[in-house]
């Protein structure tokens, strides 16, 4: 009875301990936003050249009442979505190549480290020459600035898997798919789900770089837009979108790495 009383305890401490992080992340944000308001009013700053809570919720009301808001904010999703998950399909699939073939990866590690080092934004005129003015060409782009990362990430954890429990299904003649998918892979669902919110980052750099080089569409679109005609409150309107995306999504990944913490 102490021993479950204590386990009750020691939960309910958790359970405090998750409310009042979660209550101060609310508050900080909220207390910024309203000194923003408040020194946007009182005019200590300028709200032409930093916009105020106001301007960018007016400008919200405005992109919605033009049915522009689903548009540009569905096409910026579609990208990050779809370069999302090919990047970490094929990071994944890469390191476990990598993985599987020790020479393989002792011979490309330069070619990663030096390809992972460029700027791929400065690759992005070659990018739109190579697949075009469109959309093809900003998935690219997200996906050159993502997967190497995962790959890195995820195939630096394949390796340092335990060496104990592979020797031990070595010694049960366990062939090596069965040691990648019962040891290594399982054991490495914590350094997937890093490189997921890596990959995550990475994916928005990359697909906001190509909108603002090509798009017609889309946040990066609304950005670009709003800083050549000078509308701050637009361009912030667009970071504040995107802030909202980007945690809309992080928290998708923080619920799916609960449930396969509780699986495996």
């Amino acid at each position: 009875m102490n021993a479950n009383n204590e386990h009750k305890k020691y939960l309910k401490k958790l359970k405090l301990r998750t409310i009042k992080v979660i209550f101060f992340q609310i508050f900080i944000l909220l207390l910024f936003i309203i000194l923003w308001q408040i020194l946007s009013d009182k005019g200590i700053i300028n709200s032409f050249l930093c916009s105020s809570p106001k301007k960018v919720v007016n400008t919200i009301i405005s992109l919605w009442k033009s049915n522009d808001l689903i548009i540009h904010i569905w096409v910026t999703l579609k990208e990050i979505l779809i370069s999302f998950s090919l990047g970490t399909i094929i990071g994944i699939l890469f390191a476990a190549f990598l993985w599987w073939f020790p020479f393989a990866s002792r011979v490309l590690d330069p070619y990663l480290t030096i390809i992972n080092s460029l700027p791929k934004v400065s690759l992005g005129p070659i990018i739109i020459i190579w697949a075009g003015a469109n959309q093809q060409s900003i998935i690219l782009m997200a996906l050159l600035i993502s997967v190497i990362s995962t790959i890195i990430s995820v195939y630096v954890g394949f390796k340092q898997t335990n060496k104990t429990s592979i020797r031990l299904l070595q010694s049960f003649k366990a062939n090596k798919f069965q040691i990648f998918t019962k040891v290594v892979f399982p054991s490495n669902i914590n350094t997937i789900i890093s490189s997921l919110k890596i990959n995550l980052s990475m994916t928005f750099v990359g697909v906001i770089m190509g909108e603002l080089l090509v798009s017609k569409q889309g946040l990066g679109y609304l950005i670009n837009y709003g800083s050549q005609v000078f509308n701050t409150s637009l361009v912030i309107t667009g970071v504040v979108l995107l802030g909202i995306l980007t945690s809309v999504l992080y928290f998708i990944i923080l619920f799916v790495e609960n449930k396969l913490k509780k699986e495996w």
